[in-house]
């Protein structure tokens, strides 16, 4: 097992500004601008605002679970911590966290992966890139983001503000474009039949929403940072509502604004929406400023995801349920440098397989089930166990959010479709590996028991 003194060399040298600025430049990547020509599509026209109300409504319902936990068990590891403890660590919480870290292992990567893909697919407004190329680009990205994780996390505190400050200024921007060139007519044009609530109307939302939801994640980001924030039981409930209400305002605005200068029929089968709106109002020179702006706000995105997701396989070696090395600590500069590098490597070798339709989507069908659906039904069950007196932050309306959550995030699941195969399939590997290895080392569920005089004794 990892040297358990592990856990007291990380830093709480966050507070609530540093926390919510890496939870929103985790949330702002590249997702927004690439997904919003695919929500268009989905929906069929500018009723694809609905689908981004929708997913900020899920986030933020989900996001009083995450706060519940996040405030109770301020740890490195977020998710992992939350399963393990939520449904007993002896026994099913063993293996809810297992899974977890399984599944991490996998969708962390896709998840690096596709910020990087989306960066360098965007890139090519600006210059033109062949497929090697663009994997040439979105590999060494990944290399490059490592290399600047690679010290202590108060200075990476600072970092995050200056690239928060970039994402804010370029959002604003774009806003303020669209609002002084808006049509209304244009924004609002709607298709005939455009509400008719029909099967293939809620099939559209409920694969836009995935898209938007895409967009919106990362407002959990804090909680894999536990460890390192200070006065966790009231700054990370904030920054995680901060984050969603204010994305979720930012998003809207900027969709609203794209549709009221770009033809909802036209902008629906760009792959450089945002650049094209921009260069609509202000010519190709202002297009290019703006395509590096976002590129800037995919580069911070992926600076929060691959720091948030590092401290995940640190966290569950250190508990011993994963490899040992994964919890070793930076001598000097405090940080789990052997779990970042892994993650970067895995998320570099990914970024060069796959495609960026394809990894969102598998993303959703890998995390859903036993991430967030766990942990909505896991903070009920938490509750029975502790009482709620003993929580430093409580949700509103309790149970509701939590129930909430749970049937929402599953029927979303289901809407990946074939992918939530996938999915399943990954979650029953998951469950024999871990049998496995439960078994190889006669822990629970196969722990042997002797008789003794006053019953049984687990060995």
């Amino acid at each position: 097992m990892a040297d358990e003194n592990n856990k007291a060399k990380l830093e709480r040298g966050l507070g609530l500004a540093e926390a919510t600025a890496l939870n929103m430049i985790d949330m702002v990547g590249i997702g927004p601008f690439v997904v919003i020509p695919l929500v268009i599509k989905d929906m069929g026209g500018p009723q694809a605002l609905l689908a981004w109300v929708v997913g900020a409504a899920l986030c933020l319902i989900d996001g009083f679970v995450w706060a519940e936990l996040g405030a109770a068990m301020p740890e490195a590891g977020g998710s992992y911590v939350f399963l393990r403890e939520a449904y007993g660590a002896g026994r099913w919480g063993r293996l809810m966290s297992f899974l977890f870290v399984w599944q991490t292992l996998i969708q962390a990567p896709l998840v690096m992966a596709s910020g990087a893909i989306g960066f360098a697919q965007y890139f090519g407004y600006l210059v033109k890139l062949g497929a090697y190329q663009q994997k040439a680009l979105s590999g060494g990205l990944i290399l490059f983001l490592v290399f600047l994780l690679y010290r202590r996390i108060t200075t990476i505190g600072k970092i995050s503000l200056l690239l928060w400050a970039g994402v804010l200024a370029t959002i604003i921007w774009l806003i303020w474009g669209g609002v002084t060139h808006f049509d209304a007519k244009l924004a609002f044009s709607f298709p005939e039949g455009a509400w008719d609530f029909s099967w293939v109307f809620f099939a559209g939302l409920g694969s836009a929403t995935m898209s938007t939801v895409y967009s919106y994640w990362g407002y959990y980001n804090v909680c894999h940072l536990g460890a390192e924030i200070r006065e966790p039981g009231e700054n990370i409930p904030r920054a995680i509502f901060l984050s969603i209400i204010g994305i979720a305002v930012l998003y809207l605005a900027m969709q609203t604004s794209i549709l009221g200068v770009v033809p909802w029929q036209e902008g629906q089968h760009s792959p450089f929406i945002v650049s094209m709106f921009v260069e609509k109002i202000y010519g190709t020179t202002a297009a290019k400023v703006a395509t590096g702006l976002i590129l800037w706000v995919a580069f911070a995105s992926l600076f929060a995801v691959i720091l948030g997701y590092s401290r995940v396989p640190y966290a569950a070696a250190v508990d011993g349920n994963f490899f040992q090395v994964f919890g070793r600590v930076h001598p000097t500069k405090h940080f789990p440098h052997v779990s970042l590098v892994a993650l970067g490597t895995a998320g570099l070798v990914f970024s060069l397989l796959f495609r960026l339709g394809d990894v969102i989507k598998a993303i959703g069908a890998m995390r859903l089930v036993v991430q967030f659906v766990g942990q909505a039904i896991g903070v009920m069950v938490l509750r029975q166990r502790l009482g709620a007196e003993r929580l430093p932050f409580r949700m509103w309306l309790y149970p509701l959010p939590a129930l909430l959550a749970a049937v929402l995030w599953f029927a979303l699941f289901l809407a990946t479709k074939w992918f939530a195969l996938a999915g399943a399939g990954m979650i029953a590997l998951g469950v024999i590996v871990f049998l496995v290895r439960a078994r190889t080392e006669e822990a629970w569920p196969f722990e042997r028991t002797v008789a003794s005089g006053n019953g049984e004794v687990r060995k």
